[in-house]
């Protein structure tokens, strides 16, 4: 009888250990149940995966995931995914991917793995990953007809950076509107001395992005149900706008600038505002490149007759690939990408990323120029989610909408800006009929 008190005691603590030994050894391979995978992870060269790339052994050690990394220039990376998912062999998990550049034939072809049934086991336990985090306008950017093929990852928007100096001796405040900013750079603009009021691109496609912001605060949009809708009176009001104060208040040959020409104006001190993209902001700042380095302000798009959204887009995000064999294991990659300690190292690294949580971070701020995070906040929460037409020839349409930006440039928003809108729509519709976007 005394035996089975010692008997039942020894028994108990074997289960106890065993139970214990047994839960160890269910953890360690929930930390490691993607142990042994390897994904191919297919980047571009930029600053974002340049940031993380000395991060990766830290996930592979957490998950057990080996990630083999390849980058390429902007665009030799579409070629190559066109190239591979084109063969469907394709042997990619994870890539870099441009919504507003090749989202919508991507989309059409199937190549991006549809990631909503990801999101909604990571919004079961959101304090983990927190896809409610993510911009409201980024979130739109990467999503089509209800489905998110993408995680964004960087995201810009059109602003001012304006001349504090010049704008102090004027008794000028940072305009608000577009009213104001036409009577700004009009006070401002002394090409006798070598300063001209405004500027931003006025090279063809590449205007046509910028143009963008006044374009929707004038009311206007350039597609709507499936048909362009850049001869409206709000778009040819816009594109008379934008040429006029280019025209009037610009320097020589803004129509041969893209971002490079303009911001190096800048940068030289000779204009006194410029409208363009945040992420263009370091080049202003550095005292090796910028006389004006330490002259720099900042100040939200200004608001037009149709009221404030300005563009907030997506420029690089993160997908899955649709043929790829490691899917579960491709989407631990992405969220880790995409992690909010992942996204906060690149931001410190000078990214300009599209989580909210990052632009509230004190660590953060601390580093920005002052008005910086206030300024992408505001613009987040309105913004449009798109800066170009969404359509599979996106390059072509650009061009054909450019061409009349050029024209009421030259012009200086005289010409029959209706006429050639007229054009460039019939153009615009020509190519969405020949994709099959058209209606």
């Amino acid at each position: 009888m005394k035996r089975w008190p010692l008997f039942i005691m020894l028994l108990s603590l074997t289960l106890l250990f065993t139970g214990c030994g047994g839960k160890k050894q269910e953890a360690q391979q929930d930390g490691q149940k993607f142990a042994g995978k390897t994904i191919r992870f297919v980047a571009t060269n930029h600053p974002y995966p340049e940031a993380i790339k000395a991060l990766i052994p830290e996930f592979e050690k957490q998950t057990g995931i080996k990630v083999n990394m390849e980058s390429y220039f902007e665009d030799q990376l579409t070629q190559k995914l066109t190239v591979e998912m084109t063969s469907g062999s394709s042997t990619i998990d994870v890539f870099m991917t441009r919504p507003l550049q090749e989202g919508r034939l991507f989309s059409k072809n199937k190549w991006y793995e549809p990631l909503n049934p990801y999101l909604s086991d990571a919004n079961k336990t959101p304090a983990a990953w927190d896809w409610a985090d993510f911009q409201k306008s980024a979130v739109e950017a990467t999503t089509l007809n209800g489905t998110t093929y993408a995680v964004p990852i960087v995201s810009e928007w059109q602003m001012l950076f304006y001349r504090k100096d010049l704008f102090e001796q004027a008794g000028l405040k940072p305009p608000t509107t577009l009213e104001e900013l036409e009577a700004a750079a009009k006070k401002l603009h002394n090409p006798e001395k070598d300063i001209y009021g405004i500027v931003s691109r006025g090279q063809r496609g590449a205007a046509v992005t910028q143009f963008s912001s006044y374009l929707f605060e004038f009311g206007g949009d350039f597609l709507k149900d499936g048909k362009s809708v850049i001869d409206t009176p709000e778009a040819v009001k816009a594109i008379q706008f934008y040429g006029r104060i280019l025209k009037e208040y610009g320097p020589p040959g803004v129509t041969n600038m893209s971002w490079p020409q303009a911001q190096a104006l800048m940068a030289s001190g000779k204009v006194a505002m410029w409208t363009d993209a945040s992420t263009l902001l370091p080049g202003l700042l550095d005292p090796q490149k910028s006389k004006i380095a330490d002259k720099v302000g900042l100040a939200p798009f200004p608001a037009g007759p149709s009221g404030f959204k300005p563009f907030n887009v997506v420029p690089w995000a993160v997908s899955v690939s649709a043929q790829s064999k490691n899917k579960d294991a491709a989407w631990e990659f992405v969220k880790w990408l995409s992690s909010k300690e992942t996204m906060k190292k690149a931001q410190l690294a000078g990214n300009t990323t599209a989580r909210n949580s990052i632009w509230s971070d004190s660590e953060i701020t601390a580093k920005l120029q002052p008005g910086l995070a206030d300024i992408a906040k505001k613009t987040a929460a309105t913004a449009t989610p798109y800066d170009r037409p969404l359509m599979t020839a996106v390059v072509e349409a650009r061009d054909a909408i450019g061409d009349v930006i050029v024209k009421s440039i030259e012009s200086g928003g005289t010409a029959d800006i209706q006429s050639l809108a007229t054009e460039a729509n019939a153009k615009v519709n020509e190519l969405l009929q020949k994709s099959g976007e058209g209606k």
